[in-house]
């Protein structure tokens, strides 16, 4: 049984909560001008932590050449009135991947971190977008040039399970 939420933590992400079905789209080659996607599908559960000032997202990716299991952890820093989102990705499980930090306005949250890829500088933009109604969508998007120009490499939409419905691949 979880613990009771505290009545001042944000609502933000309450819309993530639950069971979910996810629809993948990976870019097959980043900054490559690349323009073909694999698409592949997956599950996740979220649960409130920190009494609704934090929450934990189980991922399970059904990835084309095999599946793997993931966590984002997100929290809400109250002084700032942001959100700082991890992943720990189960492939490398001893790190944290580079926080993106932000928050939202409108149902659309807009997350960013400074990180390195192959060597190279790059800004990286994570936004959910949580429209009342309808299915919660996210994407990340890199930039290599301080975020003038953006290449979306990773989309997701998902489809909320019914309570029938079981979490098994």
């Amino acid at each position: 049984m979880p613990l009771p939420p505290d009545t001042a933590a944000p609502k933000d992400f309450d819309f993530m909560i639950g069971n979910w079905r996810v629809e993948h789209q990976r870019l097959n080659a980043r900054f490559a001008q690349c323009d073909e996607w694999t698409a592949f599908n997956g599950l996740s559960s979220t649960s409130q932590i920190l009494g609704g000032f934090g929450n934990l997202e189980d991922n399970l990716l059904e990835f084309p050449e095999g599946s793997f299991r993931a966590v984002a952890m997100r929290s809400y820093c109250i002084d700032s009135g942001n959100w700082s989102i991890w992943w720990l990705d189960g492939r490398n499980p001893t790190q944290l991947d580079t926080p993106v930090v932000g928050r939202f306005s409108d149902h659309v949250g807009l997350f960013f971190a400074d990180d390195i890829l192959n060597g190279q500088a790059i800004k990286i933009r994570f936004t959910w977008i949580a429209t009342p109604g309808e299915n919660p969508r996210w994407e990340q998007a890199f930039s290599m040039d301080a975020g003038a120009s953006w290449e979306v490499n990773w989309k997701m939409t998902f489809i909320r399970l019914i309570e029938t419905e079981r979490l098994a691949p």
